[in-house]
């Protein structure tokens, strides 16, 4: 299976550094299938890796794993799945990373680049329901939820969106991997959760989904769905590699996403949505989301433009809705 781009240079056979090449992932269940998703690509678009022990995976505690009790935007936001890995890749301790992208920061540390995406899994989020909730229905997702229903989330993006569209309910800080969230909605510790599709799908838990939601509806956060490689900006040979399995449409929604992200520079306690996707006929259609935690204020606007205008729509967007948003948004 591979996402390699059409016309890509062949792979650098005669120039692959010394093997084992080091591999740096979080530990949790997720991101070791995204690691070993990756490792199956990069080894059918360069034979030369088959058969030998090309890899070495390192799974790196990061600080975001350790903390459990609190919400992300408490501790320092998204990058906090990241930091440790960063910390690996320019103390050489592994040559690249593998991440889901929405979990690294926009700018990233100095000597770390983003050399390349794949191919986008479903960027939509789930609704997952426990004992007591009714039968979803997509023209009205949040009606199965009963009056008062407690929902575990650790997002803010995720809880601005659904207080909006229902205020009586009470969302509560549920952190872990996706399988430990999926006991606690089983287990009634909370009535109802939301997951990434793409998460539970890689997983092969896409039965848990009552309900997949419209992303223009519960706009995704920027980057979901999407495995991205970093490595040193220097490794040239590396660097090479990557660029024949980079996927091209995932480049694109993903430079969009990311320059909303940078336009809008919200603190991490900013819910922001973002979810860019590609027409039949090659334009790019953006949605940006900015609002306040309880749902008092949501903001959603669109913007369409050619795929190579990707970084410029999602910067133009985003200081839109900078522009039209209250100024505590973003204090």
């Amino acid at each position: 299976m591979s996402s390699a781009m059409p016309g890509a240079a062949s792979p650098p056979h005669s120039k692959m550094r010394s093997l084992p090449l080091r591999v740096g992932t979080r530990a949790s269940p997720l991101a070791l299938w995204q690691t070993r998703h990756f490792l199956e690509i990069i080894v059918g678009f360069c034979p030369v890796l088959r058969g030998v022990k090309a890899f070495e995976e390192h799974a790196i505690r990061t600080t975001g794993d350790a903390i459990q009790n609190r919400r992300l935007s408490e501790i320092g936001g998204k990058g906090l799945f990241a930091k440790e890995i960063h910390e690996a890749l320019t103390d050489r301790r592994v040559d690249f990373a593998v991440h889901s992208l929405k979990d690294l920061e926009t700018e990233l540390p100095p000597g770390i680049i983003l050399a390349c995406t794949l191919k986008r899994e479903d960027a939509r989020d789930a609704l997952i329901l426990g004992p007591g909730c009714g039968a979803p229905d997509a023209g009205d997702p949040y009606a199965c939820l009963p009056a008062g229903a407690i929902v575990g989330s650790s997002s803010l993006r995720r809880q601005s969106q659904l207080l909006a569209a229902r205020p009586d309910l009470q969302v509560v800080t549920l952190r872990g991997n996706v399988q430990t969230r999926l006991t606690a909605v089983r287990d009634g510790v909370v009535n109802a959760s939301l997951l990434a599709l793409a998460g539970l799908k890689r997983l092969g838990l896409e039965q848990e989904a009552a309900l997949a939601l419209d992303p223009e509806a519960m706009v995704p956060a920027a980057g979901q769905g999407i495995v991205a490689i970093t490595c040193r900006e220097g490794d040239v040979e590396l660097l090479e590699l990557l660029s024949g399995i980079e996927d091209r449409a995932a480049s694109a929604v993903s430079k969009a996403e990311r320059a909303l992200l940078a336009a809008l520079d919200g603190s991490c306690r900013t819910p922001i949505g973002g979810h860019a996707r590609l027409l039949p006929d090659g334009t790019l259609h953006l949605t940006g989301l900015v609002a306040r935690p309880d749902g008092s204020f949501v903001l959603k606007r669109t913007i369409h433009g050619a795929a190579a205008d990707a970084h410029r729509l999602g910067r133009c967007l985003g200081d839109e809705l900078r522009l039209d948003s209250p100024a505590d948004i973003f204090a």
